[in-house]
């Protein structure tokens, strides 16, 4: 049971998600570590989520609010917080069950932390497992650096100090559904320390709604945040001067995530704005992309064919743009 003075306080923002919340709630009030609270935020829900809220009582917190998107929601649980601590568990996403301990024993021993992450594995609607990943292979150190190139973000993997994210102003609505990586991109630029506690402490759910599966609105809100990020006017100089590969290796990963979601007219498209600005000769380039590919696939536990790819239309289309561009200059 929680208890008065929580040390986590654990947000769920909700838009009709009615099928998976009452799972999502269970696994915190299943939690090894007591002391936390949960607070959920309902987004203006119009299927049975305030039935489901009601049959809790006073063993969570439940508000209401117009729909005004999850970055709005997830704030007003922050302001309503009385944690140190806050873990965000989006409705169709499961912690496991010692997720809080194992997290808050890290900010035990490294108090200079200001983020806890950790690794996830992708269910399927039904919960069963499709993948685990453990992104500390491909990302074994976490920086502002290390953010902008591998963006191994998962808002339901991490757990984040109150302090830091009211310093920060938390989430901005203006960059759904990517507002998670822009949070996290401000905070690593205000110099909020990150560590990994290298365990799989969620199941992150994959659907037709969740944020992995939307394709081009994340492709293009991940597009401005980086925008946003580089108009900033007093970003260290170490990062300034890396702005034109920063932004060639995120085209690229937005390249990839729009093969993932199998968007492959939009990937070419996002491929050529890369192309601009590689640091590698034309046919390293190319090898870079599918390099880039295959790592940011491991990264989040997918398979990468790079036979499919190659012997794609749209490959085959942009390789014939490649090489017209090779000869005119």
């Amino acid at each position: 049971m929680p208890i008065a003075k929580p040390r986590i306080s654990v947000v769920i923002p909700t838009y009709n998600c009615d099928r998976y919340l009452a799972e999502a709630i269970d696994s915190v009030l299943c939690q090894t570590y007591p002391a936390y609270e949960v607070i959920v935020v309902d987004d203006g829900s119009t299927d049975r989520t305030q039935i489901i809220l009601q049959e809790y009582g006073n063993r969570i917190r439940s508000v209401r609010q117009y729909n005004q998107g999850v970055a709005v929601a997830r704030n007003h649980g922050m302001l309503l917080a009385q944690g140190e601590w806050i873990a965000f568990l989006d409705a169709d996403d499961v912690f496991l069950p010692d997720k809080l301990e194992a997290q808050i024993a890290i900010a035990g021993t490294h108090p200079h932390l200001g983020i806890i992450h950790s690794g996830w594995q992708r269910v399927n609607v039904k919960g069963e497992l499709l993948t685990i990943v453990e992104p500390w292979h491909q990302v074994p150190h976490l920086s502002l650096e290390s953010w902008l190139r591998w963006k191994p973000v998962l808002p339901s993997a991490m757990l984040f100090r109150r302090d830091w994210l009211n310093k920060s102003g938390g989430f901005d609505p203006r960059f759904p559904p990517a507002e998670d990586t822009d949070l996290v991109l401000r905070l690593a630029a205000m110099g909020c320390d990150a560590d990994w506690l290298r365990q799989v402490t969620v199941n992150y759910r994959q659907h037709e709604n969740s944020a992995m599966h939307k394709g081009l609105p994340q492709a293009r809100s991940l597009s401005a945040v980086i925008d946003h990020f580089f108009a900033q006017p007093h970003l260290p100089e170490s990062i300034r001067l890396q702005e034109n590969p920063i932004r060639y290796n995120t085209l690229v990963w937005i390249a990839w995530y729009l093969h993932y979601t199998h968007h492959l007219t939009e990937m070419v498209e996002y491929l050529k704005r890369s192309w601009q600005y590689s640091p590698y000769l034309p046919m390293e380039t190319i090898v870079h992309w599918a390099e880039s590919f295959t790592a940011f696939s491991q990264s989040w536990g997918s398979e990468f064919n790079a036979d499919a790819l190659v012997n794609s239309a749209e490959w085959q289309a942009l390789m014939r743009w490649i090489n017209v561009k090779t000869q005119n200059t």
